[in-house]
């Protein structure tokens, strides 16, 4: 085993863990190393959306804003005040930051970075570079590691967190291109900022790009505790090449056909389900604006066309297409609403098919999927009701320190900061937001060093030595059809979906399947094969830990909230020409204030939200805090 030392190790190379690092040498911490994939792997690189949005405090024109009113806007339902306070005001120095280093947000000719409202949004905070503005961002990140010269380990696939006296203590990760014998690597750290990304590998039907798996896991498994497990966002989106069709894709009115599973048999299948099909079509164009399925747009609401692709898809196993070339039977403009028609009219798009009305919104929107193979112009986008984003993670403190595992410092969409109602594009700012303040805690706190080496090292042989041997041992199954299982299960049982009868069944099979994989050899032959059966291992893990999550806050009455239905044949029904099953149970609004605490196989809890703090903002008082650290403590 190769052992490596470090100050802090940074677990990740999106947007966040990338800032974390360069904030860490900002602050004066020397010894800092990146572990990772690869720089163009990982979700902030390789996906984004119609206008992937930045959330930020609103800096244009006008409008009055400010830290506690942007505050009470990020901190939605069941998300903490304070943590809510601390992304608000941190939004503009974060964001300056990257301004700075050249990301191109749009500004006017006298500096203003021009805004617009977002889902969740009473303001124009939202901006943006393009589609793919977490990539712009991570670009412009790389580079300035580059220049820096932060040491960044590629190709590395991290398999365990290694933890003593209760507190974190660096990660054991697979050498992909090394020999079986000389694979496993331990970075012993004082401190792992832990920016591995949302849950990707978790789900069949996913929006995540198919590279990005995330490593939720390792910290569950080490029992760290986790927030809102339960609270994540599904929608439409193309499957294959995995994209959100948000915005004008759905702007634009496209017409909505199923077909079989050999792609015959088309047919539009929607407008049945509408009193007319100027109803139908306002109902799609407000899946632009509406885009993640929401449980509080149904029935009446623009979340039943999600709730009709799936039943097309999951239930009668059919296919769902987008097609852009010929408008909906029965389309008319005059028929819209009035939001849709004044939308269409000042755009300058009242015309033509959807495909001539994008490509005069939105060129970039047709290229962006030429680039990946798919003609528009030619042939029908296949979608899916897929996982979007966790809005849940692991639990945080203002300095995003994991609230009981000393150390380790969950950032970015692994940090579960947001609760229910986020605000769209308010994932970017809390990335960067969390690497500013772990990187200046650890910095502040954590300057001298205070792990026990010998204890750490000992650790990490004792789980090296069996990870190397269940690597020699025969696996009953193939790394592939063992993820697929956890995968289908989570998207079948623990999606937008949940039946509180069918998930206690789904929690039990999710941990045998575990146990058995867990007892089980891997047999693999290749590193990255080996490494694939341990990522494996914690990627189980956690499906078994959210759909537990999931059972405890159904069992609780929670109700449907966010983009999670809770079926309930006594419930109220979506549709007459919907079954019983599709009656959901309503929210029990008095969740809201509080939120759940989770640690694996220890149970979950229902805590108070803490509220946005009035502190005191006298200068002098203020300052001298400052000056003497205080305000770490």
């Amino acid at each position: 085993m190769i052992t490596r030392k470090f100050h802090t190790v940074v677990l990740g190379s999106g947007a966040a863990g990338l800032a974390a690092a360069l904030r860490l040498r900002a602050e004066g911490i020397e010894n800092v190393a990146i572990v990772t994939e690869g720089l163009d792997k990982g979700t902030s690189i390789n996906t984004g959306s119609d206008k992937q949005t930045y959330y930020k405090l609103g800096i244009c024109g006008k409008d009055l804003d400010s830290p506690v009113s942007l505050a009470e806007s990020l901190r939605g339902s069941s998300a903490h005040g304070d943590i809510a306070l601390v992304e608000a005001v941190t939004s503009v120095r974060a964001f300056s930051n990257l301004v700075n280093i050249g990301v191109p947000f749009p500004r006017d000719a006298y500096g203003q970075f021009a805004g617009y409202k977002t889902d969740h949004d009473p303001l124009r905070r939202a901006t943006s570079c393009g589609p793919y503005t977490s990539r712009e961002m991570c670009r412009a990140l790389i580079k300035e590691v580059q220049v820096r010269q932060i040491p960044v380990f590629e190709r590395r696939v991290a398999v365990k967190l290694v933890m003593v006296d209760g507190r974190a203590a660096g990660l054991i990760a697979v050498d992909i291109d090394a020999e079986q014998d000389k694979m496993f690597e331990y970075y012993m750290a004082d401190n792992v900022v832990f920016a591995v990304g949302g849950p990707g590998g978790l789900y069949d039907c996913s929006v995540y790009p198919a590279v990005h798996t995330g490593a939720i896991g390792l910290a569950l498994q080490i029992g760290a505790e986790a927030a809102s497990l339960p609270e994540s966002q599904f929608g439409l989106a193309s499957i294959k090449f995995r994209w959100n069709v948000s915005g004008t894709y759905m702007q634009v009115l496209p017409r909505f056909i199923s077909t079989d599973a050999d792609g015959n048999d088309a047919r539009e299948f929607l407008r049945p389900y509408f009193p007319d099909a100027g109803t139908m079509n306002s109902m799609v164009f407000l899946k632009g604006y509406q885009w993640p399925f929401d449980t509080r747009k149904i029935p009446d609401g623009s979340s039943i066309v999600d709730i009709l692709v799936y039943e097309e898809t999951a239930i009668r196993g059919r296919r769902v297409w987008l097609d852009f070339r010929t408008n909906p039977e029965g389309f008319d403009f005059a028929a819209l609403s009035e939001e849709a028609r004044t939308y269409l009219e000042k755009s300058g798009a009242a015309f033509g098919t959807p495909l001539e009305r994008l490509l005069h919104m939105n060129p970039g929107a047709v290229e962006l999927y030429k680039e990946h193979d798919i003609d528009l112009e030619k042939e029908p986008l296949e979608i899916a009701v897929c996982s979007q984003h966790n809005n849940g993670g692991l639990s945080g403190n203002i300095w995003y320190e994991s609230t009981n595992i000393k150390h380790l410092f969950p950032i970015g969409e692994v940090n579960g900061s947001h609760g229910v109602t986020r605000p769209g594009g308010s994932a970017l700012n809390a990335g960067q937001v969390g690497a500013f303040r772990s990187a200046e805690y650890i910095a502040n706190v954590y300057t001298t060093p205070t792990l026990d080496e010998a204890k750490a090292a000992a650790e990490a042989e004792k789980i090296v030595a069996a990870l190397a041997d269940q690597a020699k041992r025969p696996a009953e199954r193939t790394f592939r059809e063992e993820r697929q299982e956890f995968q289908h299960r989570m998207s079948t049982f623990g999606a937008h979906i949940r039946d509180p009868k069918k998930i206690a069944v789904a929690a039990k099979e999710a941990w045998a399947q575990y146990r058995r994989m867990e007892k089980s050899g891997v047999g693999a032959k290749s590193t990255r094969e080996v490494a694939e059966a341990l990522r494996n291992l914690q990627l189980c893990y956690a499906h078994a830990v959210y759909l537990d999550a999931i059972e405890f806050q159904l069992a609780s009455g929670v109700g449907s909230r966010g983009s999670a239905m809770a079926a309930d044949p006594d419930g109220i029904a979506i549709h007459p020409m919907l079954g019983n099953e599709w009656r959901f149970k309503q929210e029990d609004e008095s969740f809201r204030s509080k939120q759940l605490i989770t640690v694996a196989e220890k149970g979950s809890k229902w805590i108070d939200c803490r509220p946005i703090p009035e502190s005191d903002d006298w200068f002098e008082n203020v300052w001298a805090d400052f000056r003497n650290k205080k305000i770490y403590r």
